[in-house]
């Protein structure tokens, strides 16, 4: 175990890194106390494991990445009563991995995934190096936002479903940045995520439509956001290459961000602004002139670089520097 915190009310993260037996079984046991009982053997001579569990109110959230295993939930921890369903996500392999539950086999591509009830047996095996992502959501939560609820147990969700790629994009940016300490933000973002669960799963009509204006928002402007970050240093940088990327319209996108209050010119310029901004003051980068940097940080034109970053920060980019270095050596 690497680390046990707590973020605010209710929320727990708990950090795991391991190629050891022992510890194996120290984290299988956090995971049973604070989420759900999973039994785990690894399919290779040297297992090697690296998780990060999240727990939130009425959700659990696992992300695990190691060497070819197979999850049980076998009769005895069934026994435990918890009757929440698991949404396991292949985010990432270099293989096919294969479920089973109801006596049916299930296999699943890269991208793919699959929901498993935690009350009765499964099991859940990757064949290749892999990184996984596992929703522990509550059956009573959950079952009114869905068409046919008992249709997605035990059935395989196509990568190419769009809510699918949203949710574990999402969930990806809250793992990265679990910026979880206040209760109103933790209750939304709980909120957000069984939206985009539902509607992966197949939501009601009420139930996608209030997705739509929220969870699905929500998650089509972390992953728009996600993409800029990606393209700061891009000269081809625009609303429009942006947009066919994330396959919506430029208009959609510009939408996004006025309900932040901004535009989308006006976050990427504040973003590249950032950016500079962390490179002049990183000692790591001392030695690069304030054009490189300048233009590391994706702007074309020095002199509009230089009075933005003026109005952002007060100070030019030299002096800025310079004040981050004395700032280091009087420590």
């Amino acid at each position: 175990m690497s680390g046990n915190r707590l973020v605010g009310d209710a929320v727990r993260i708990v950090r795991f890194s391991s190629d050891n037996g022992q510890r194996r079984a120290t984290w299988l046991e956090t995971l049973r106390r604070q989420i759900v009982g999973l039994d785990s053997e690894p399919l290779v001579d040297r297992p090697r494991n690296n998780s990060v569990g999240i727990v939130l109110p009425n959700l659990g959230v696992v992300r695990s990445e190691g060497t070819p295993s197979v999850v049980r939930r076998t009769s005895q921890l069934v026994s435990d009563g918890n009757d929440n369903l698991r949404l396991v996500i292949l985010a990432k392999s270099r293989g096919r991995a294969v479920a089973a539950q109801f006596g049916r086999e299930i296999t699943m591509e890269p991208g793919g995934a699959v929901v498993l009830s935690n009350s009765e047996q499964n099991s859940f095996a990757t064949l290749s190096p892999h990184r996984l992502i596992a929703l522990n959501l509550s059956r009573r939560v959950l079952r009114p936002l869905l068409r046919d609820f008992d249709a997605v147990l035990a059935r395989v969700i196509p990568q190419d479903i769009a809510p699918l790629r949203l949710l574990s994009n999402y969930v990806e940016g809250v793992i990265a940045d679990p910026a979880l300490d206040g209760a109103d933000v933790t209750r939304l973002v709980v909120t957000q995520i069984y939206d985009l669960a539902a509607l992966t799963m197949g939501a009601t009509r009420e139930a996608a439509e209030i997705a739509k204006g929220r969870g699905l928002r929500a998650a089509r402007l972390r992953a728009i956001k996600a993409d800029i970050a990606g393209e700061l240093a891009s000269p081809n940088l625009s609303v429009e290459t942006v947009a066919m990327r994330q396959q919506v319209s430029p208009r959609y996108v510009q939408m996004l961000f006025e309900q932040e209050g901004t535009t989308f010119s006006q976050y990427v310029i504040g973003q590249r602004l950032l950016r500079a901004h962390r490179m002049l003051t990183d000692p790591r980068f001392v030695d690069r002139s304030i054009a490189s940097v300048a233009f590391d940080a994706g702007f074309g034109d020095l002199s509009h670089f230089n009075r933005a970053f003026r109005r952002r920060y007060g100070g030019t980019p030299s002096e800025v520097r310079v004040e981050a270095s004395l700032d280091r050596e009087d420590l």
